[in-house]
């Protein structure tokens, strides 16, 4: 039902490992795209997920990261350390730069385990849609909005066809908004004719290695609206200081302390997921945990965010 899109990073991986059980008891599959040469903290991860009997989906192709030129790792990683975990598909990324004959090789080369075709600017799809019936293929098609149009969408038919929405505008922390609109693809998936929806979190699909300085410490947490027809949208709790990169642990708890003040409204429309009393609990202890923990710990949340929207 529901497909997050994660890149391989230190805390994206450390976010899969801390939700394994919930994407299990919520039938959610993460999509985890390698970034990171060590494939060690992909390990853990698929190790957890298998331990909770979670589904998720492997890219063997990345396109950022550490593996884009020489896939060989991850090939070896596919056909070794999941030999034994069914739970973990396989995803074949169509960007821009894949052919037809990519995409059908890659497709070949894991036969037997599920496949997904994750479609993002590949350019011939009536051709390729040829080549995947020719080849009696059966995979699920997972679609990136931004890239896909119904047109293009419409030359791929499975029983599994999911539509990923880029529901974060990035932008420096000081410029964002203190509530924005997120999504309302978890309401109207099925109206798009598909059976699953996806989001890259609280991240955004556009990829970079490091953070510049951060002048401007923000905090992102999603939540649900019933009065908008059960939209998502998002609050920026941002730092009050936003001139200099020094102090981050400070303006910290500038946005935290907004935070806080808006979970202890009575008529707050946060859900007080474990991920939000993780925050409570910084504030309580002035605490700064780093900048990757802190997104992390929002991606958490919005992860339990949804799972207790279908809970209800």
């Amino acid at each position: 039902m529901y497909y997050p899109y994660f890149r391989g990073k230190q805390f994206d991986l450390l976010a899969i490992r801390e939700c394994a059980d919930i994407f299990s008891e919520s039938n959610f599959t993460p999509i985890i795209e390698p970034v990171r040469e060590s494939l060690n903290g992909l390990k853990r991860a698929v190790d957890q997920l298998s331990q909770a009997k979670a589904n998720a989906i492997l890219i063997a192709n990345p396109t950022y990261g550490d593996h884009t030129e020489k896939a060989d790792a991850i090939d070896s990683f596919i056909k070794g350390e999941l030999k034994s975990s069914q739970n973990i598909s396989v995803g074949v990324l169509l960007n821009s730069s894949c052919t037809t004959w990519m995409a059908i090789e890659l497709a070949e080369r894991f036969k037997g385990r599920q496949l997904s075709f994750i479609h993002a600017g590949f350019s011939d799809p009536k051709d390729l849609s040829i080549a995947i019936n020719n080849e009696n293929i059966q995979a699920d098609h997972i679609f990136l909005e931004a890239h896909c149009g119904k047109l293009y969408r419409r030359h791929f038919e499975s029983p599994n066809r999911i539509l990923l929405r880029d529901g974060f505008r990035k932008q420096a922390n000081s410029k964002y908004p203190d509530t924005e609109p997120f999504s309302d693809l978890h309401v109207t998936f099925a109206e798009e004719g598909m059976n699953g929806f996806g989001d890259f979190l609280i991240v955004g699909d556009e990829y970079s290695e490091t953070g510049g300085p951060a002048y401007a410490v923000a905090i992102h947490l999603t939540f649900i609206d019933p009065e908008m027809d059960d939209a998502m949208f998002i609050h920026h709790f941002k730092s009050d200081r936003q001139d200099t990169p020094t102090d981050p642990a400070g303006k910290f708890y500038e946005a935290l302390t907004k935070l806080v003040n808006e979970v202890e409204k009575p008529d707050t429309k946060i859900f007080r997921s474990s991920a939000v009393k993780e925050f409570l609990q910084l504030h309580r202890e002035k605490h700064f945990p780093g900048l990757g923990s802190i997104k992390k710990i929002s991606m958490k949340h919005h992860i339990e965010t949804l799972a207790q929207y279908f809970r209800g």
